[in-house]
């Protein structure tokens, strides 16, 4: 499988992740089997991809679009994700001083996973999701962040 095939595989994965594999079942109409395949990195599903309407349908159930951030990277592009959040109100009510607070504690508990999944050399698959799961939890933060410094702007 390419590393392009491999990194949409990844992504697809942590959408399905992100809003739940039986959440997921329901939004798209497919069974878990199938949604596994779409993510799946074994070479007789290198070319099974989820539909762009089944893309569409779990990103918008997501609290991060993985899958169109992946293909904007792989194009070249920067894609704007608090752009469709900018007239609804933010996921954490609150200033800036209390995101700043959130964002160190974040990130403590990312470096935690980090070490604590590094120590024997080996990342493996279970403590990749946790790190991952780390990762968007600090996104989230930091969108928060970036709202609220626009707030204040205005």
């Amino acid at each position: 499988m390419s590393q392009v095939g491999r990194y949409l595989k990844k992504h697809t994965e942590a959408l399905v992740k992100d809003v739940g594999i039986e959440a997921a079942c329901e939004l798209t109409g497919k069974s878990k089997a199938t949604l596994g395949r779409y993510y799946s990195p074994h070479d007789e599903h290198a070319e099974r991809f989820m539909p762009v309407d089944a893309v569409a349908a779990l990103e918008a159930a997501a609290s991060f679009p993985h899958v169109s951030v992946a293909l904007a990277e792989l194009g070249g592009f920067e894609l704007d994700v608090t752009a469709s959040r900018r007239n609804e109100q933010t996921t954490v009510k609150g200033d800036v001083n209390e995101d700043v607070i959130r964002l160190s504690r974040r990130f403590a508990m990312l470096m935690t996973e980090y070490h604590a999944s590094i120590t024997d050399g080996t990342i493996t698959a279970n403590e990749a999701q946790r790190i991952l799961k780390e990762t968007v939890a600090l996104q989230k933060v930091l969108i928060d962040m970036k709202l609220h410094l626009e707030d204040e702007t205005v």
